[in-house]
């Protein structure tokens, strides 16, 4: 199977369709007949043309390489086929969600960076402080009462007196 993690001009050229059922079959080394049974057990997704022709890509037939591996020099079942095919799927999956989530990384990385730099060179003295330096404000909770008082609030916030 070819590595999905190659540049992505190389994962669109995998994807494109262009290979009709006896061509695919041929290259794969099987009957048409198996590929319409791969179809059917969920194995494989052929493109379908406006006119719903089959249409198999360089990924489709690497796929449909590893099956007949996996059936004929492996032994396995298609059941057992279909569990590996969904599992490398969601592998892939998760591998381009990483890729996603990497990226991410780096672009908030650098706009930290470049936000640091920009606070640098913004404000000459400024420095950070600790926040264990910075004395706790208490708290107080009072009622007011009275309709002739000035209502701030339940909470009045400062140094309690």
């Amino acid at each position: 199977m070819k590595d999905r993690t190659e540049g992505r001009g190389q994962a669109k050229a995998d994807d494109r369709a262009v290979y009709i059922i006896s061509v695919a079959a041929e290259l794969a080394g099987v009957h048409p007949q198996t590929l319409r049974i791969y179809e059917r057990k969920g194995l494989l997704t052929p493109a379908r043309t406006a006119g719903n022709t089959r249409r198999y890509s360089d990924r489709d037939i690497a796929r449909l390489q590893m099956i007949q591996r996996l059936t004929q020099e492996q032994g396995l079942n298609l059941a057992g086929v279909k569990m590996i095919v969904e599992m490398e799927d969601e592998l892939q999956h998760m591998r381009e969600r990483m890729r996603n989530l990497d990226r991410e990384v780096d672009r908030a990385r650098r706009r930290m960076q470049e936000e640091l730099e920009r606070l640098r060179k913004g404000a000459r003295r400024v420095e950070m402080v600790p926040r264990s330096d910075i004395p706790r404000l208490r708290v107080r909770v009072s009622r007011v009462e009275g309709e002739g008082s000035k209502r701030r609030g339940p909470i009045a916030v400062g140094p309690v007196t």
